[in-house]
C-alpha cells in the first residue's frame, strides 16, 4: 500500500455538528501560518514513522503512542497564547453579554419587588378602610350626627312603637266608621235598640251584606276615605307652606263636618224613634243640645286626628330610619368596591411574585452559565478538529512504516494497518474527536 493510499484512509469527512460540550469558533488562517501547519503535520508524520520503527507497527502500542500524542498536541495548544485567546473569545463576548443581562435582570426584580411592596400596601390601606366602614355601619343608628347624617338617635325604636300603635287605632277607625255609617244611612232603629247599640252594630257588616252590593261596599270602603284624609295630613305637613296649611285646615273641617252629618243622622233617627206630638222637628239647634251628638263627632274626628298625628309619626320616623339606611347602604357599596380592588391587587401580587420567581431563577441560570464561561475563559481549549488532523498524520507515519518495512504477506500486513485503523478510531472516541465531533471543542482545566 503507498502513502498516497494510506493518507486517503485518514482524509477528514465533513459531518453534520452535534453540540457535545463547546462549539469551536472560527478562526481565519494566514498564509504565514500555512507553512507552520505543514511543518507540524509532518513532524507528526515523522513521529509516527519513527515510533512505529522502534515498535514494529505495534497496535497495542500505538495505543499509548496516541496517549502521548495526545498530550503532546495539549500542552503545544496551551503555548499557543494568541490562538487561544481567539478561540476564546466568542465565550469572552457572550460572558459580558451574559454580565449585562444579569444587571437588566437585577434591575427588574428590584423594580418588581418595588412594586410588590407598593401593592401590598395597597391591599393593607383597604382593608384598613373596609374595617373603618364596617364599624361606621354598626355605629351609626346609635350615633347619626357623629357621622354628619342629619337623622334623629334610636328612630328605628320609635318607628316599631308608632307602628304598633297605629295598627289597632286604624282596626278601630274601621269598626267605627263601618257601625256609624250603616247605621247612619241604611239601619232601621226600633224603640228597644239603646244610643251604644243604635251606633256601634256588631253585626253591621254582616247587615249591609244581607242589605245588598251597594250597601256593603260603602260600610267597606268609607273608612279608607278617612284613612286618605289622613294620609294627605301627613303630604300636606311635609312642607310648611301657607297653602299646605289652607290645605290642612280645609281637611280638619271637611272631616269634621263629614262626622257631624253622621252624628247628626243617627241623633235624628233617635229622636225621630222617641218624638211625640208636642215635640218640635229635629233640626242643628236640637242636635247641639245632645251628648249623643258630640260623643259620635269626637270618637270619630278625635281618633282620626290621632290617627293622622302617629301615622305622620310613623312616616317621620320611617324617613329618618331611610337616611341611616341609605348611608348604611352607601357604605357597604363602599365596601364592596375596595373587597372588589383588593380581589384585583391580590390577582396583580400573584403575577408579579410568579414574575419575580422566574427573574431570580433566569439570574441564577445566567450565573451559572457566566461561571461555566469563565471556566472555558480559565482552561485551555483543545481544538479536537485540529488533533484529528495532527493524530492522523501520526498514524499515517505509523502505517506507512507497516507498508514499507514490515516483510510480512499482504493479508498479514492488511491486519495490521486494520487494527491500527481501530486502535486510531478508539482514541479519536475517547478524546471526544471522532468523525462526528469534528467541530467540537474539548475543554480541558488549566
Amino acid at each position: 500500500m503507498d502513502t498516497t493510499s494510506i493518507k486517503n484512509l485518514f482524509r477528514l469527512k465533513s459531518v453534520p455538528i452535534e453540540t457535545k460540550q463547546e462549539q469551536l469558533p472560527k478562526t481565519e488562517i494566514n498564509p504565514a501560518d500555512e507553512s507552520l501547519e505543514e511543518s507540524r503535520k509532518r513532524t507528526y508524520h515523522e513521529s509516527g514513522y519513527r515510533d512505529s520503527s522502534r515498535t514494529s507497527g505495534n497496535h497495542s502500542t500505538l495505543s499509548i503512542c496516541l496517549d502521548a500524542v495526545y498530550s503532546k498536541f495539549q500542552n503545544e495548544e496551551k503555548e499557543m497564547v494568541e490562538k487561544q485567546h481567539q478561540l476564546k473569545e466568542s465565550y469572552v463576548n457572550e460572558q459580558k453579554n451574559r454580565e449585562t443581562e444579569i444587571k437588566a435582570l437585577t434591575v427588574s426584580q428590584d423594580t418588581k419587588e418595588e412594586l410588590l411592596k407598593t401593592k401590598n400596601t395597597e391591599v393593607e390601606n383597604h382593608q384598613h378602610t373596609i374595617e373603618a366602614l364596617k364599624a361606621e355601619i354598626l355605629d351609626l343608628p346609635r350615633n347619626p350626627e357623629k357621622y354628619n347624617v342629619k337623622a334623629t338617635r334610636g328612630a328605628s325604636a320609635k318607628f316599631w312603637i308608632g307602628l304598633i300603635l297605629l295598627i289597632p287605632i286604624t282596626l278601630y277607625l274601621g269598626t267605627f266608621y263601618i257601625s256609624t255609617s250603616y247605621s247612619a244611612f241604611f239601619k232601621t232603629f226600633d224603640a228597644k235598640s239603646t244610643v251604644i247599640q243604635s251606633v256601634l252594630d256588631a253585626n253591621a257588616w254582616m247587615k249591609a251584606w244581607n242589605d245588598g252590593f251597594i250597601e256593603v261596599a260603602f260600610v267597606t270602603l268609607i273608612p279608607f276615605v278617612f284613612l286618605g284624609l289622613g294620609f294627605l295630613i301627613h303630604m300636606f305637613g311635609e312642607n310648611k307652606t301657607k297653602a299646605n296649611y289652607v290645605k290642612l285646615g280645609l281637611l280638619f273641617i271637611v272631616t269634621f263636618v263629614f262626622d257631624s252629618i253622621l252624628a247628626y243622622e243617627i241623633e235624628s233617627k233617635l229622636y225621630e224613634l222617641n218624638k211625640t206630638f208636642n215635640s218640635p222637628d229635629f233640626d242643628l239647634k236640637i242636635a247641639f243640645t245632645k251628648i249623643q251628638f258630640w260623643g259620635i263627632i269626637f270618637a270619630g274626628f278625635i281618633v282620626y286626628i290621632i290617627w293622622g298625628v302617629v301615622f305622620d309619626f310613623v312616616m317621620k320616623e320611617h324617613r329618618e330610619k331611610d337616611k341611616i339606611k341609605n348611608e348604611q347602604e352607601i357604605r357597604q357599596k363602599r365596601v364592596e368596591f375596595f373587597q372588589e380592588k383588593i380581589n384585583v391587587l391580590k390577582t396583580e401580587i400573584e403575577e408579579i411574585l410568579t414574575a419575580i420567581g422566574n427573574t431570580k431563577e433566569l439570574i441564577i441560570k445566567t450565573r451559572g452559565r457566566i461561571e461555566e464561561l469563565q471556566n472555558i475563559i480559565d482552561g485551555v481549549i483543545i481544538p479536537t478538529k485540529d488533533y484529528k488532523l495532527y493524530a492522523s498524520e501520526y498514524v499515517q507515519g505509523w502505517i506507512t512504516f507497516i507498508g514499507e518495512k514490515i516483510a510480512v504477506s499482504r493479508t498479514e500486513k492488511q491486519t495490521m494497518i486494520d487494527d491500527c485503523i481501530s486502535t486510531y478510531n478508539t482514541n479519536l472516541e475517547t478524546v471526544g474527536a471522532n468523525s462526528d465531533n469534528q467541530n467540537l471543542v474539548y475543554l480541558s482545566s488549566l
